[in-house]
């Protein structure tokens, strides 16, 4: 008889350090394979260092990793931040072109958006605070 694993979801909180994003990406690896979703890695450890990196590149305060299955094969790789301000490539109808081949910026969300299987955000509103951040997040699984 199968067993089932229960669906698990772990969350990094990061301080603001410039090591953080490959603490965050190591973490990542040994979860993936503490569930023995290695096949995983690579596109997942893609998402996560794009998200991370924009996270640390783009904001002023705290980030974190949130790891969540949502099922035996899938996976999704979300980034918190605490600026609300959505990037371009996840706004609803952005465009999929591709960054200028000697481009210095844009490349990390084109290939979030190249890799995941989907993607979202939400923007997060604390009770009388005008700011709350955001979460990006992007899904990724075994081809079917």
């Amino acid at each position: 008889m199968a067993t089932v694993s229960p669906p698990w979801n772990y969350t990094l909180h990061l301080p603001r350090d410039a090591r953080a994003p490959g603490v965050a990406r190591g973490t990542l690896r040994l979860v993936l394979a503490a569930h023995g979703m290695t096949e995983l890695t690579p596109t997942a450890e893609l998402l996560a260092s794009e998200l991370l990196t924009n996270a640390h590149a783009h904001t002023q305060g705290a980030y974190g990793l949130r790891i969540r299955s949502v099922a035996p094969d899938r996976l999704v790789v979300a980034v918190w931040d605490t600026d609300p301000t959505v990037p371009d490539a996840f706004k609803e109808g952005a465009s999929v072109a591709v960054p200028e081949q000697d481009a210095e910026h844009g490349r990390g969300l084109h290939l979030v958006r190249a890799c995941a299987d989907s993607l979202g955000v939400s923007v997060l509103r604390e009770w009388g605070a005008p700011k709350g951040g955001k979460l990006l997040w992007a899904e990724c699984g075994e081809a079917r």
